[in-house]
């Protein structure tokens, strides 16, 4: 096979067709990962400074901190990128860089994360809002482990867009056997993680090739697209898919005639006549005006700050959503969940944390059932606390109604943080994937004993002498009327 079939295999556009103009002018979010010393900082630093994103005086400060780094003369492009002090006595990089460059078609941000694995935390917050992900190998070590950690990791967090940069190919003489191996070991990674858009470019940061600029003398073998052509390219992942979501963060009341609430529209979009639904309480009611700072507007979509009018009074406050009426999240008291444990206490099973998502707080219990193996690839039983770094899937058990989108169909509504009521540390990050079918019964959350019960049973047993002993080590969850008699239906369907 030669490499020109190789690469029009794995590649996104074949080579042999011209580059449209993109018709996607929203900027693109990439993440750059893989292993330690791959050249991901060299890489980003390359793209600003042929891009022509350095500024005069940046490029003296270079220079400058440079010294001699290089055979070629050139500087440190990695210094753009390792900000702290820590990062530059030690070569490496520690914390999440963000970075913003433009080509004539299109505007980039790029997030530069560590390969280190005692910061695989550190590169799931930059893959958590990217929409594309550029893996380095380096040519001559080929696939490591922690390559295949961050493939993992990035395509739990979404995204479906591969680019395999194979780095420091003028290391191995351009050898172009050297590049069908690593891209095919690489294209049935990203396939058994479901991800089918890869594109694998051989390139040398350092010196530029491939990068923005294509190097027929260095690989006339090769005649794929440069990384830039393959990054104007990409596809955004859209937020007006979806049914429109209005976390509201706050009420407006400047007179006795307006009542507004406000937030930003995190799903869909919106127009006046529009019947939405507040949530939790399930009440209806149409759109009357939608305005901003300055203007009324004639419509609203996701990203858009603005305050909403209804044609009725309704209760609303600050945490519910407005929602279509026609596209409604998931509710419910218990969902599976995927999270990044991110302080060194690890999550506690059963215990009982904040969460945080939008503009709404709950009280929630957590149950770890299984961690990813990163090294494998897969999932194993786990009970016990996960620990910093790790993934894993989890049970959620709230006390009162939750709402929430599946994170593969809205990022903000499916996203949420957990809180420790202890220390207000931010102990976890994680990704809903499913609501849980609850029920009305009995379970047992560590030595706590949890009672899902409709409000007016609930309100008796509380009441009772026999709850009243056992008041300390026993939770009861009420839920509405409505609720248990959606479940009575759906198990009476399974019957």
């Amino acid at each position: 096979m030669t490499a020109s079939a190789t690469a029009t295999s794995v590649a996104v556009h074949p080579a042999s067709e011209p580059l449209p103009l993109s018709r996607d002018m929203r900027p693109l979010r990439l993440i750059t990962c893989g292993s330690v010393d791959d050249g991901k900082s060299t890489l980003i630093g390359r793209l600003l400074w042929d891009t022509k994103a350095v500024k005069e005086d940046q490029a003296a400060t270079l220079q400058r901190d440079s010294g001699q780094q290089n055979d070629l003369g050139l500087p440190d492009f990695a210094l753009l990128l390792d900000g702290l002090q820590a990062e530059r006595e030690q070569g490496i990089t520690i914390d999440v860089a963000y970075r913003y460059f433009a080509t004539d078609r299109r505007s980039f941000i790029v997030a530069d994360t560590p390969g280190h694995e005692q910061y695989t935390r550190n590169m799931a917050t930059g893959a958590s809002t990217a929409d594309l992900a550029v893996l380095l190998v380096d040519a001559r070590a080929g696939l490591l482990e922690q390559t295949r950690r961050h493939a993992t990791i990035a395509s739990l967090m979404g995204i479906r867009q591969f680019v395999l940069a194979v780095n420091k190919f003028d290391l191995v003489g351009y050898d172009r056997a050297i590049f069908d191996r690593i891209s095919h070991e690489f294209k049935e990674l990203a396939l058994s993680l479901g991800v089918r858009q890869i594109t694998a470019i051989p390139m040398s940061a350092l010196k530029g090739e491939n990068v923005v600029y294509p190097a027929p003398a260095a690989m006339p073998w090769y005649d794929g697209p440069t990384l830039v052509e393959t990054l104007e390219l990409a596809t955004v992942r859209s937020a007006q898919a979806g049914g429109f979501r209005l976390p509201v963060q706050r009420v407006s009341r400047p007179g006795e005639s307006f009542r507004g609430y406000q937030g930003t529209v995190a799903g869909g979009s919106v127009k006046p006549g529009d019947s939405v639904v507040i949530l939790p309480s399930g009440m209806v009611a149409n759109v009357k005006q939608i305005v901003t700072f300055d203007l009324v507007r004639n419509a609203a979509v996701a990203g858009d700050a603005i305050t909403l009018v209804l044609d009725r009074q309704v209760d609303v406050s600050r945490g519910d959503m407005i929602v279509s009426l026609d596209a409604q999240p998931m509710t419910g008291l218990e969902f599976e969940a995927q999270i990044v444990a991110l302080q060194p206490d690890g999550i506690e099973p059963g215990k009982r944390y904040w969460l945080k998502s939008g503009s709404r707080r709950q009280r929630v219990s957590v149950r770890p059932t299984s961690q990813l193996d990163l090294a494998t690839g897969s999932w194993r039983a786990h009970v016990e606390p996960l620990q910093m770094n790790a993934i894993g899937k989890v049970r959620l058990s709230f006390d009162e109604q939750a709402i929430f989108d599946a994170y593969e169909q809205n990022r903000s509504t499916g996203a949420f943080i957990l809180i420790d009521p202890d220390t207000h540390n931010t102990i976890a990050g994680g990704m809903i994937t499913s609501k849980r079918s609850g029920g009305i019964g009995i379970r047992y959350e560590g030595e706590r004993v949890v009672l899902s019960l409709p409000a007016d049973l609930a309100d008796q047993i509380m009441a009772s002498e026999v709850f009243a002993s056992r008041r300390d080590e026993t939770d009861v969850r009420r839920m509405s009327a409505s609720q248990a008699a959606d479940i009575f239906a759906n198990a009476a369907q399974d019957i």
